[in-house]
């Protein structure tokens, strides 16, 4: 089998999971500069095969997208040309990064760990990937 992939897009830096072969475990892999994105995913997919991009969708309280869907949308049209035959989802991602937070709280992490934004963005990707292997 092949991998899931899952995004945590931001405009500075973007955090990554992904699943083992068998899709079974959602594991953090790392936390990329949003610039370098495409070029780390050419490279990463040129060494493991992935069928399937999960990408966060922001939304608002009200369920409406925020304000950051223009990036990421803006991000997936890129993505579409260099890799025109990869499968994307998109998945709800309210609260994945307070989730994220509070995971690090619950592991014992210091405050000064906490504070590390990419390490919050990896988890919070983590989360996404998992809510979508519990639902699938």
């Amino acid at each position: 089998m092949s991998r899931i992939l899952a995004l945590d897009y931001g405009t500075k830096k973007t955090g990554i999971a992904v699943t083992d072969e068998l899709q079974l475990i959602a594991s953090g892999l790392t936390t990329v500069e949003t610039p370098q994105l495409l070029k780390f995913l050419k490279d990463y997919f040129s060494k493991e095969k992935v069928e399937l991009i999960l990408i966060g969708e922001p939304k608002t309280l009200m369920n409406k997208p925020s304000e950051s869907e223009k990036f990421i949308k803006s991000f997936i049209n890129k993505f579409k040309i260099v890799f025109p035959k990869m499968k994307i989802e998109r998945i709800d991602e309210r609260f994945t990064s307070k989730l994220a937070f509070q995971t690090m709280i619950d592991s014992g992490l210091k405050k000064k760990q906490r504070q590390n934004k990419a390490l919050i963005d990896e988890i919070s990707a983590t989360i996404i990937l998992q809510s979508y292997l519990y639902y699938k």
